[in-house]
């Protein structure tokens, strides 16, 4: 019963190869991959063939996400031997080779993520390469965001809070809000993929506090944070007091010009009488008894 089950898969086998022209099949169990970034995946690429797989050759390249036009070559089997691009050295290897094209990847990075082609060529069946594609994605959580703020921090100004993060697949959801004295959210435009702002018109002193945006996706959150302090000027007088308080200025000028003149002048009386005496006083002749008589004899 068993001989008779193989046999049935064989002449199948058989039949699918007369039916193909005798040319070699590639299939590819996956289409589509997703790898979190550092991991390791396997990416699957079977073939038939009914020649010797001494002249086998297979070929993987990748077609990165971020040049797709320049496709690169990942790893090589020809003839029994393997060489590997220096850019995977060390994180690539055949998983069955020569009976299978699988191929494995280690320490994946977002470099690696693109459409993969698996070509396999064996002569002399055909000079057709039989192909195979699936496409890679590398997912990596949120990489720190960075959080910087502008505009005019007085009273009744603009402030524009930003949020830019670097890396993160799926493309992470930006976030801001307001912390104290309660946790309130902020509308956010997306400048781009990667960063979001948040504009607050008007501030007052009700604005100042810590604000957070929150960079997010399936893998995980990141935060960074602004601390804003409004600064407020003082009210206004009113004209009336405004007024009051320029004529109580002025008057209170006036006052000490009247009295650092009266203080001058008397300084200046003062010191005009004390002159007059002392001169007086070195210009007088003593009176005495003795300088009459004297002058008598």
């Amino acid at each position: 019963m068993a001989d008779t089950g193989r046999w049935m898969l064989w002449t199948l086998a058989v039949h699918l190869y007369m039916l193909q022209g005798g040319a070699l099949t590639v299939t590819m169990s996956e289409s589509n991959l997703e790898v979190l970034r550092g991991d390791a995946v396997t990416l699957p690429c079977s073939f038939f063939t009914s020649s010797p797989l001494t002249k086998l050759n297979v070929i993987w390249t990748l077609a990165p996400f971020s040049n797709p036009e320049n496709p690169t070559q990942v790893i090589v089997y020809d003839h029994g031997q393997v060489m590997d691009s220096p850019s995977f050295t060390g994180r690539v290897g055949f998983t069955g080779i020569p009976r299978s094209a699988d191929m494995v990847l280690n320490d994946t990075r977002e470099s690696d993520a693109g459409v993969y082609r698996c070509m396999v060529h064996n002569p002399p069946e055909t000079t057709e390469l039989g192909v195979g594609e699936l496409t890679l994605t590398v997912l990596s959580p949120p990489s720190l965001p960075v959080c910087q703020w502008d505009g005019d921090i007085a009273d009744g100004g603009s402030v524009t809070l930003s949020c830019s993060v670097a890396e993160g697949i799926p493309t992470p959801e930006i976030e801001w809000s307001k912390l104290n004295p309660e946790e309130i959210p902020l509308p956010v435009s997306m400048d781009g993929d990667m960063s979001g702002f948040a504009q607050i018109v008007n501030v007052s002193s009700q604005t100042s506090g810590l604000y957070r945006c929150s960079a997010s996706n399936a893998l995980g959150t990141e935060h960074c944070y602004v601390n804003l302090s409004i600064y407020s000027t003082p009210d206004a007088p009113s004209g009336i007091l405004q007024g009051a308080l320029l004529t109580l200025s002025m008057s209170l000028v006036l006052l000490a010009l009247l009295l650092l003149v009266t203080w001058l002048h008397r300084t200046g009386q003062d010191g005009r009488w004390r002159q007059r005496k002392e001169d007086d006083e070195y210009n007088e002749i003593p009176y005495t008894p003795s300088l009459i008589k004297r002058s008598f004899v």
